[in-house]
């Protein structure tokens, strides 16, 4: 293989492969060992039939490439990948890290994780190591170089896959040696350390280093600031160790991109962080096919992995073509779900439809995982499903790179997540993803694009901005969110935000402190509303009648206006929901958690005021995104109706999966998908 000059840039990277992969690349997990080498040429010929042009190898081969300490068989795999070559199949390689073989357990226990009560994380699964370990570090390392040498100039070498799903968490000895060293460079003395840990509550003022450890389970409560540290510490660490593996495959191959896969709503590792340091976010994504509205926590997950590198498309890594092995009750994709899944996906941004796996395994625990060809063959409706889905993504070359633009963002930020989520709050039954959702939901239901950003990020490009329960502030950021609304910006802010610093400590002088000036407006006490259902009902400036549940605040306004008032209650009298001006813009406190209703009127009428229009009028259940670059524009149309919708697409274009013509009101069939790309005059003229 060619060592390109051009291909030294993430984009440029991405670019080359998927110039060398024909367009959007299609496939998924391979796992040739679980099978007689007499399967692999049909699953080979299979893959021809069905599109593929990428699979994902060796992610669980450790055991299989190194049989024994230093001793490494490439043989196999080598066999594999010139089969794939020989089909014209790219190969998504993987560095086995995420299952330390038996032998190397069976030398070194202490690699596996322990958990907080002290208990060893067995062997018999995966995910079973300390990655704060040195010798399963080393290890890993070495063969990852073993293999970046080996495969460097393989043919069917299109993308590098650095682990699987990492996340786990350990609390054993190689991890508090690694905490306290991590603790050690973030405060330089103990009294800084004791300050911002609030040492004197409950007396755990440390008098020397050594006394620093992982916060292990406790007999009651935990120190929350330490536990908070744990899991930075916990994500930067995992995250140092996917560095290391990049930075070997990387010396020897420069032009390869280098991805690890993500996880839907993914608490453990700070995603922002971890994107920066690969050339494409990828998503592992199940939603329950149980859940009406499952698409639309999917649609969150894929505006925030578009987000993630700047809008820069990413990758669908795994996701099922029928049921999965997690739920407790593991229902089916109905006909046409997965199809439009995937194209819900490439319409948010994704240049990759990838799934796990194959070929259905007919052993281990995800024996009932559905596959792309499953126990009964190629003979059935998903490979019938796959092979259509494949076929058709063939269709649509100039999509790839091509990007969505946005006027609205949402604050996502793994900081606030974990602070929010620590417990001994007002709430420790409050779940941050879910009060994202809850912003997003009138939004992608209004066909509104959205990026995600979080406290760090440059907010100058965006008219309207909404922050959800962001617990956790720091002065830096308190102060972004007061300059963009000072310059003009539009910002809508949720309860339990900037209540506690970068070091969980209260910020004095009434919730929410960080943001207190910008809002006009400050609660003297929170007042979470206890029973099941308990709803107190508001009143609105326009006279109108709403209503809250779930949680309140005794707010005061400091010049802010009042939009709505409790009109029942404890609080009666006094405002829920205000709207203050500052500078050249506008800032809306929600003290409560106001109803569905009233919340998509308060954001629509947010949105009028920012100029924030949707991609398409469209009727309920129809989403409609945008992806323009390369001199096209891509109208992708989705619906998630079990009926047919009607939709005016205006002057339109050419459906791209159809090859038609299309203009004026279309019908599209339940669970239907138009792929238009627009005439040259509509483009120009946006």
């Amino acid at each position: 293989m060619t060592i390109s000059p051009d291909a030294r840039t993430a984009e440029e990277r991405l670019q080359r492969m998927h110039r060398r992969l024909g367009g959007i690349a299609y496939g998924g997990d391979y796992n040739p060992e679980q099978w007689p080498c007499e399967v692999w040429l049909e699953d080979a010929r299979l893959m021809q039939e069905a599109g593929v042009n990428l699979v994902t190898l060796a992610v669980f081969s450790w055991s299989r490439l190194e049989t024994a300490d230093g001793i490494y068989d490439f043989g196999w795999l080598d066999e594999v990948m010139d089969l794939m070559h020989q089909h014209g199949i790219g190969v998504d390689l993987a560095t086995p890290d995420a299952v330390p073989p038996a032998w190397l357990i069976a030398q070194h226990p202490d690699i596996l994780p322990e958990l907080a009560d002290g208990s060893a994380f067995g062997f018999g699964s995966r995910q079973h190591f300390d990655v704060s370990h040195p010798v399963y570090r080393q290890k890993a390392l070495a063969i990852a170089g073993k293999m970046g040498e080996h495969y460097a100039r393989h043919p069917a070498l299109m993308m590098w896959h650095v682990g699987n799903e990492y996340g786990p968490v350990s609390y054993g000895p190689w991890a508090d040696k690694a905490f306290r060293k991590w603790v050690q460079t973030k405060y330089s003395t103990l009294e800084e350390l004791n300050q911002a840990w609030s040492a004197d509550v409950w007396g755990q003022v440390y008098s020397d280093w050594s006394q620093v450890g992982a916060p292990a389970q406790p007999r009651t409560w935990s120190n929350p600031t330490r536990r908070l540290d744990y899991h930075r510490f916990t994500s930067s660490s995992m995250l140092e160790h996917f560095k290391a593996e990049r930075d070997i495959l990387r010396r020897h191959t420069p032009d390869v991109p280098i991805v690890t896969n993500f996880m839907r709503f993914y608490k453990n590792n700070d995603y922002w962080a971890w994107a920066a340091a690969e050339d494409a976010a990828a998503l592992d994504i199940y939603p329950d096919p149980r859940e009406a509205d499952a698409h639309v926590a999917a649609a969150l997950n894929f505006d925030l992995m578009r987000s993630l590198r700047g809008g820069q498309p990413w990758m669908v890594m795994e996701q099922a073509t029928g049921a999965v092995s997690q739920w407790p009750v593991n229902v089916s994709k109905l006909p046409g779900k997965m199809r439009l899944g995937s194209y819900q996906a490439i319409a948010q941004g994704a240049d990759a439809i990838l799934f796990f796996q194959w070929r259905q395994a007919k052993g281990g625990t995800e024996r009932y995982h559905s596959a792309m060809v499953g126990h009964s063959g190629p003979n059935t409706r998903i490979f019938r499903e796959v092979t259509q889905l494949g076929n058709e993504l063939k269709e649509l070359d100039g999509l790839t790179g091509t990007r969505s633009a946005a006027k609205v963002a949402i604050v996502f930020d793994w900081d606030c997540w974990w602070a929010l989520e620590l417990g001994n709050s007002p709430r420790s039954d409050l779940t941050y993803a879910q009060e994202v959702l809850r912003l997003y939901r009138p939004l992608f239901d209004a066909n509104v694009t959205v990026d995600f950003v979080d406290t760090k990020s440059d907010l100058s490009q965006y008219s309207l901005v909404l922050l959800p329960a962001a617990y956790l502030l720091t002065d830096e950021s308190a102060q972004r969110f007061e300059d963009y609304v000072s310059d003009g910006g539009r910002l809508v802010v949720s309860y339990l935000s900037g209540i506690v610093d970068e070091s969980n400590t209260i910020r004095l002088g009434g919730y929410p402190g960080a943001l207190r000036k910008v809002l006009g407006a400050w609660s003297e006490e929170m007042h979470p509303l206890a029973g099941e259902g308990e709803e107190v009902k508001l009143a609105t400036a326009d006279g109108g009648t709403a209503s809250a549940s779930y949680w309140t605040e005794h707010l005061h306004t400091d010049g802010a206006d009042v939009l709505a008032s409790y009109d029942s209650g404890r609080l009666a009298g006094s405002p829920a929901v205000t709207r203050n001006t500052f500078g050249k813009g506008t800032a809306v406190y929600l003290s409560a958690r106001v109803d569905n209703t009233f919340l998509e009127s308060l954001l629509f009428a947010e949105r009028q005021a920012a100029g924030v229009q949707p991609e398409l009028a469209a009727p309920p259940g129809v989403q409609v995104r945008r992806r323009t670059g390369n001199g096209s524009s891509f109208l992708l149309v989705l619906n998630h109706n079990d009926a047919p919708a009607g939709i005016d697409v205006g002057r339109g274009g050419t459906d791209r999966i159809s090859g038609r013509p299309l203009q004026g009101t279309v019908e599209l069939p339940a669970n239907g998908v138009l792929v238009l790309q627009e005439s040259a005059t509509d483009e120009t003229s946006r």
